[in-house]
């Protein structure tokens, strides 16, 4: 299993946008993948899944990889993160 942990630093948190764009990221790939802020997680193919967690601006997040492809997935994730947020 791959782990991101990873500040956000777009003004706006992962509005609608940035979280179509993530989403469709990880929908490329086999692996199971998750994110976390607190206490909730959720499934980061699911559009809505990803909006109801409300990140923003300074929160912290962390992705979770894990799967037959989570090297590729986890590389691609975390350039989408350094690129986008």
């Amino acid at each position: 299993m791959k782990e991101i942990s990873y500040e956000i630093k777009d003004p706006l948190g992962i509005h609608a946008r940035p979280a179509g764009l993530i989403v469709k990221k990880a929908a490329a790939f086999k692996s199971d993948i998750t994110i976390s802020k607190d206490d909730k997680t959720a499934d980061l193919k699911k559009m809505l899944a990803v909006m109801s967690l409300g990140v923003k601006q300074g929160n912290t997040i962390v992705i979770k990889i894990s799967g037959e492809d989570e090297e590729e997935a986890y590389e691609a994730i975390k350039e989408f993160l350094n690129e986008n947020l």
